[in-house]
């Protein structure tokens, strides 16, 4: 009786995997998407629409954060530092320069960036353990600093002034349209550019890089420039999306903007049970993370013991993450970033 069980669902996986490899299905799948996402905003009310913002900027932060310890080995639970350096740029700018909301995102992205030049030269002393303690040690520092900022509020914080409203859109409707566009938009290109990152030859010193760094440097790959060029990358694209976070809420305290909560440990969550070190982890995992939001908020801090529980099952039981397993027992992958070797190309062994 098992080994018919076991032969019936091995069978029914085959099929599967075959009825998976259908000629350029991930740009089926993507086109798909693209055309329902854009199409959304005249589908749904506000409040689903501005949870759809949400979920695209936990995403593309989920992606930036795999693309630093999942391909890079820098793990980093001090992300929250440029979330909130790119939201307090963006709200700095306009109250002291008078600039465009729209215009100051990616005017907050290079400020991030230029201050993660400094910051990962003096974290990359560090490794392992230390540089993960490290990367949240100054984000509290970025922090306290903001806080002693009187003009945008100190401790308690700051809104947008009317008129800054009003240059995103006229009208409420058209301003959260605008703002949701933006977020998709952050969302392809950040998949987009991790993707092809990762398939170009950059990404393979990235790899290279993590799975054994002497290897990688005996080969002639430079390990502190790479680092550094992800790193600088991956500052410049949080910071970006720092912006739009707080753009959308009108609003911005220090507390909200550098929360270790929101901006890693949830990100961490969704990469960790969506899968490290994979392009669609991210994708998984934040559709997980809410629908656990979704169905167990109501039960207060035993929901964030269960969140923690279940990501802790993963690490034990199986660290490749959902996807990973699904990927392994298909032998299917949407995304392939590997590169394998074309045994027609290989001479014969002497």
């Amino acid at each position: 009786m098992d080994n018919q069980q076991n032969s019936s669902s091995s069978g029914l996986m085959l099929r599967l995997a075959e009825l998976l490899r259908i000629p350029h299905l991930q740009w089926w799948v993507v086109a798909v998407l693209f055309v329902a996402f854009a199409c959304m905003p005249f589908a749904v009310d506000r409040s689903l629409l501005r949870l759809l913002v949400e979920m695209a900027t936990i995403l593309a932060l989920s992606m930036l954060w795999n693309l630093l310890a999942g391909y890079a080995g820098l793990i980093s639970v001090g992300q929250q530092a440029f979330v909130g350096l790119g939201g307090y740029a963006l709200f700095g700018f306009i109250h002291y320069a008078g600039l465009s909301p729209l215009l100051g995102i990616p005017v907050a992205a290079l400020f991030a960036a230029a201050v993660s030049v400094p910051t990962a030269l003096l974290l990359f002393r560090l490794r392992g353990p230390y540089f993960a303690v490290g990367s949240w040690v100054v984000a509290e520092v970025y922090l306290l600093l903001v806080s002693q900022v009187s003009s945008l509020g100190g401790g308690s914080g700051s809104s947008l002034p009317l008129s800054a409203i009003k240059d995103i859109a006229p009208t409420q409707s058209v301003r959260d349209m605008v703002i949701y566009y933006i977020a998709m938009g952050m969302v392809c290109g950040t998949w987009a550019l991790v993707w092809g990152l990762l398939r170009s030859k950059f990404g393979l010193a990235l790899t290279s890089i993590r799975d054994n760094e002497t290897a990688a440097k005996s080969l002639g790959v430079n390990i502190k420039q790479t680092k550094m060029v992800v790193y600088v990358l991956c500052s410049f694209l949080t910071g970006a999306v720092g912006a739009l976070i707080f753009l959308s809420k009108l609003r911005i305290s220090p507390d909200a903007a550098f929360s270790i909560q929101d901006w890693t440990a949830n990100i961490i969550f969704a990469v960790i049970i969506g899968g490290i070190g994979t392009i669609e982890g991210p994708f998984v995992g934040t559709g997980i993370y809410f629908l656990l939001r979704w169905a167990f908020s109501d039960f207060g801090s035993w929901y964030l013991i269960g969140l923690g529980l279940v990501a802790i099952g993963f690490i034990l039981f199986a660290p490749q993450g959902l996807w990973g397993v699904i990927s392994r027992a298909l032998r299917f992958t949407l995304f392939p970033v590997q590169r394998l070797l074309n045994a027609a190309h290989v001479g014969p062994q002497r």
